[in-house]
């Protein structure tokens, strides 16, 4: 009996429809399995940089991509209570000049719905809804799993694709720790045509201020401004995409705020809003067994205020399928995607969690020892700001 050489993939989220696409360009067969019986994503904003534009491009999703997102001009810092601009990168043309691709906003529902379709189409992907993985073993030169409907499925490899709930994860290495950071975030979607015109610039905007800070910018063309703000606090700790909020709440976390910030709050239906509780994990020491591995959130889930926790999981997805496609022991092309994403995501995961601290300064001295040298940089020497971000946007996988 000859030995199975398909892929199974745990999880039809972006990094696992991703890692299909990408498998299947390498010659594979791949079946994703996902407990979901429908598909569909929540209601939010993400950023795809250039390093997850040129793994897109490559797949063949240029096109999609450009008609689903939209360009911002430029990425912005501002203090939160008085709205002024600290410093301004280009982005737009400068961004694709400096890294070889567009930077883009995107509505998840619609990279999700891009990525989907591209499955569908392709025949050497089986998407199987409606199944959960309850448990996997490996045996001789195949994993077995069994399913939630009753049924098994065995392939050449195991890739858990399945978030940051990975029961893959949980199969391989036990329950993880995650550590409550004493922040919440709510988001919200709003309108474009619901806000006075102009008020939000089209940039990626960080606002800055005293234990919070906030995140706007334009999704699906331009016709919606995706809001997301974090606050410090203790008590309610929910992990979770789609808890609602109250925005009379929203607006009391963020009374003290400038006028902007209240209108774009204020703008906002109630339906819209969402709130959940920020949990911290370290890096994972490992992240395969044999012929078992994991990607995306569930290997390397990252607080969101680098904006790369999707790019990673596409980055994860090409290298990946590369490593199966060079490699005919899927054991050892594990092993040599492990080597090459590990250290970069684990810098990713860190650079996270330091923001979280530099986005929440509101004493006077704090915001002007760690504001005063980026707005100095901005007016002297501009190139300051942005080598700081070369190491991740101008990382190019497909070129490795």
């Amino acid at each position: 009996m000859s030995e199975p050489r398909n892929i199974l993939i745990a999880g039809a989220g972006i990094g696992g429809l991703t890692t299909a696409l990408a498998c299947a360009q390498q010659g594979r067969e791949v079946v994703v399995v996902e407990r979901a019986s429908t598909l569909s994503e929540v209601g939010a904003g993400l950023q795809i940089a250039a390093n997850g534009t040129h793994v897109l491009e490559r797949l063949g999703l240029g096109d999609e991509l450009k008609n689903i997102g939209f360009r911002p001009e430029a990425a912005t810092l501002r203090l939160g209570q008085s709205g002024r601009t600290i410093f301004s990168n280009p982005l737009g043309e400068a961004a694709r000049e400096r890294y070889g691709a567009w930077y883009y906003h995107v509505h998840r529902a619609d990279l999700h719905r891009m990525l989907a379709e591209a499955v569908n189409a392709n025949p050497n992907i089986d998407m199987q809804l409606g199944k959960a993985i309850e448990s996997f073993v490996e045996r001789d030169a195949s994993v077995t799993v069994s399913l939630s409907d009753g049924t098994t499925l065995s392939g050449a490899a195991l890739i858990g694709a399945d978030g940051i709930h990975s029961s893959v994860r949980e199969g391989l290495f036990g329950k993880d720790a995650p550590r409550f950071t004493g922040n919440v975030a709510w988001r919200l979607l709003v309108p474009t045509k619901c806000l006075p015109t102009r008020l939000i610039p089209p940039h990626a905007t960080v606002w800055t201020g005293p234990k919070g800070h906030a995140v706007t910018y334009y999704v699906r063309g331009g016709e919606l401004v995706n809001f997301v703000g974090v606050v410090e606090r203790e008590g309610w700790q929910v992990e979770g995409w789609l808890e609602t909020g109250e925005i009379s709440e929203l607006k009391q976390d963020f009374a003290p705020w400038c006028s902007t910030v209240h209108q774009l709050i204020d703008a906002a239906d109630e339906t819209t809003c969402f709130k959940w509780a920020l949990f911290d994990r370290d890096p994972l020491p490992s992240w395969s067994k044999g012929r078992v591995t994991l990607l995306g959130d569930a290997c390397h889930p990252m607080l969101p205020f680098m904006a790369q926790g999707a790019c990673m999981a596409i980055e994860d997805a090409w290298v990946l399928a590369t490593e199966l496609g060079e490699s005919d022991d899927p054991a050892r092309a594990f092993l040599a995607y492990e080597v090459q994403r590990k250290k970069r995501t684990a810098r990713v995961q860190m650079a996270a969690r330091a923001n979280a601290k530099r986005f929440h300064k509101g004493a006077p001295a704090g915001q002007l020892a760690t504001y005063g040298p980026m707005w100095l940089a901005a007016r002297i020497k501009p190139d300051l700001l942005k080598k700081p971000f070369d190491w991740i946007y101008g990382a190019n996988v497909t070129k490795a």
